[in-house]
């Protein structure tokens, strides 16, 4: 009898869990896919660009996989905590955002070394960016 309860509390717990975070992340699809896209889009060029330049290596292409995970996790982790506690609804947009602006300046820097962007063209990007330091010559 106390093995039935055990199994039954146990799955119930499971049930909520995965209820809560299914409902977290359908509340939050868009995030989710933009953390999902700028990190698969950096990785992909990383990977052009590193066929290029030093041939295919599957660590780094797995890399991907494993810090798009780190970065969901710290995205949940972050929705939690903003739908638990009120006043923190900016909590994502702090945090996520500046990570996605590098992810997104890494990604054409790494096309820029597939040879997909002009090197030109990635300067009068990254000189728009960061307008106070005036352009190249």
């Amino acid at each position: 009898m106390q093995t039935k309860i055990t199994i039954v509390g146990i799955a119930s717990f499971c049930t909520y869990m995965c209820t809560y975070l299914f409902n977290l992340s359908m509340e939050n699809m868009e995030q989710y896919l933009a953390v999902i896209a700028v990190l698969w889009l950096d990785g992909i060029f990383g990977i052009w660009a590193g066929i290029k330049r030093e041939g295919f290596k599957t660590y780094k292409a797995l890399k991907i996989t494993r810090s798009t995970f780190v970065w969901l996790a710290i995205l949940t982790v972050i929705l939690m905590v903003e739908k638990g506690f009120t006043g923190t609804a900016w909590l994502s947009e702090v945090v996520i955002v500046p990570f996605m602006i590098l992810q997104l300046i890494s990604a054409l820097k790494n096309a820029s070394m597939a040879g997909l962007i002009k090197v030109e063209e990635l300067n009068k990007i990254l000189d728009r960016i960061d307008k106070h330091k005036g352009f190249r010559n």
